[in-house]
């Protein structure tokens, strides 16, 4: 599960996590929707010292309009997978993610899931950021990872 495009370090961390073993990726992107709390956000982004980001966080698209940009981030990382010389398929979610995750842990028989998200220090303090939320819901071990640099 991502949040926004994989960059090569990202790529690169994780078709490398398991060695020589052949993995394939099944990836989940959910674009910024209306539910996204910009101050979460604001104080994440204050809490890694990038006040600039914190002011700008209203100008991130949201809802309807991060459709696009969200299209697009999965496609590259997609894209970048494959590069990597692993098996990628991926697709967008938007109403309850953990649901969709759940579903296609279950479909693929997956090992394991990835969460590779930035940071959000105030989710993750109440144990309400993806991962930890993930873990209580799949049924398989739950790796949280951060992304390497801002896509």
């Amino acid at each position: 599960m991502i949040e926004k495009a994989l960059t090569s370090a990202d790529v690169e961390f994780v078709t490398t996590l398991h060695g020589d073993e052949q993995v394939s990726f099944h990836v989940l992107l959910q674009p910024r929707g209306d539910q996204a709390d910009r101050l979460l956000r604001a104080i994440d982004d204050i809490a890694l010292g990038e006040l600039d980001e914190a002011a700008r966080e209203r100008e991130t698209p949201e809802g309807d309009a991060a459709k696009g940009p969200a299209e697009q981030a999965l496609d590259v990382s997609l894209v970048a997978l494959r590069a990597a010389g692993s098996t990628a398929d991926g697709r967008m979610v938007e109403d309850h993610p953990l649901d969709a995750l759940k579903k296609v842990v279950e479909e693929v028989g997956a090992d394991e899931v990835i969460v590779l998200t930035d940071p959000h220090y105030v989710e993750e303090f109440f144990h309400r950021d993806w991962a930890s939320r993930a873990r209580h819901k799949v049924g398989v071990p739950v790796l949280k990872l951060f992304s390497h640099s801002k896509a």
